[in-house]
């Protein structure tokens, strides 16, 4: 069994209030977990309003499996307009 996660930070420019960040990533979450085979969660910088930093994890019998889910997932985020990677960070376990 093979486990990928990867922690990754965003800066989401055009909020100004913790409200707005909130419904940015939230609309993101929801799209990665409709999409993909992957749990997400807000992992860090919750009270700040143009930082996020998220954890993206998946689980497979084949790490190439878990590769593509994850990629495809970051493809998705850097699709986004109102946000911007900034740190990747992959963890194999």
């Amino acid at each position: 069994m093979m486990i990928g996660s990867v922690r990754l930070e965003l800066m989401i420019y055009d909020v100004q209030s913790l409200k707005e960040k909130r419904s940015v990533l939230k609309s993101l979450q929801t799209r990665i977990k409709q999409r993909f085979n992957i749990s997400v969660a807000e992992t860090a910088h919750h009270d700040v309003w143009q930082r996020a930093e998220l954890t993206l994890v998946t689980v497979s019998n084949d790490r190439a499996v878990c590769d593509r889910e994850l990629q495809r997932a970051l493809a998705l985020i850097d699709g986004q307009p109102e946000a911007e990677r900034t740190v990747t960070e992959y963890e194999w376990l």
